[in-house]
């Protein structure tokens, strides 16, 4: 039973980093504006907006001068569920 919660909390783990460098990477690419009709650039923009856009829509706050900072938001709330889930399971 202990390797089973220690393999799905270290997928959980892998998981959640992979979509941190997702929502990086979505975040540096809105600065050079690329093709919208790019797959990739579609598909990174599909995975990340549905979150994004909740953020900007519960905290209308982050969007400051002009700045989205709802990346950083969401990038910050990841850690955090992440170190607990950690330190959960993990003691």
């Amino acid at each position: 039973m202990n390797a089973l919660l220690y393999a799905v909390a270290q997928t959980l783990h892998t998981v959640i980093n992979l979509y941190i460098w997702i929502i990086i990477i979505a975040a540096l690419l809105s600065f050079v504006r690329p093709d919208p009709y790019n797959p990739i650039v579609q598909a990174l923009y599909r995975l990340t907006e549905p979150v994004l856009g909740f953020i900007r829509r519960k905290m209308p706050f982050v969007i400051f001068s002009g700045i989205d900072l709802s990346p950083l938001v969401v990038i910050i709330g990841l850690q955090l569920v992440d170190n607990f889930m950690m330190r959960l399971i993990f003691g």
